[in-house]
């Protein structure tokens, strides 16, 4: 069974709130100079911003955060964010998959942005939904 997919848009203003928030201020995230300069193909967005979306995903599928048992992600393509008023999006999709363990359900997850998958073995496992 596959989980409605789930979208979000990510803009620079994004990276800037998600910057202050964490404390991450690696030019990668803000200036395109800098990004070309280390051979990035522009500025990216934070990794655990990427990975703080898809839990979002997870936990509106799941009901509620604490419902998230799990959850693991490898990081494998930037989230490339134009300097424009719209951004990127990424869209996550799940599959449910059977744990064994009553209760408990796993979700293989994909994420991706422009049709390329940007995180690998993204996996949660959540209580299961009444």
């Amino acid at each position: 069974m596959d989980l409605s997919p789930r979208t979000y848009r990510i803009t620079r203003a994004d990276l800037v709130r998600y910057a202050g928030a964490s404390g991450d201020f690696n030019p990668i995230h803000w200036s395109d100079r800098f990004a070309t300069k280390v051979g990035l193909p522009g500025v990216i967005a934070h990794g655990m911003f990427t990975m703080a979306l898809v839990g979002r995903a997870v936990t509106e599928w799941a009901g509620s955060p604490d419902a998230v048992v799990e959850y693991g992600v490898r990081f494998t393509r930037p989230v490339v964010v134009p300097d424009d008023d719209e951004g990127t999006e990424i869209e996550v999709t799940a599959v449910v998959r059977d744990t064994g363990e009553p209760g408990l359900t796993r979700l293989d997850l994909t994420a991706t942005c422009h049709g390329e998958k940007v995180l690998a073995q993204a996996r949660a496992v959540i209580r299961t939904p009444a």
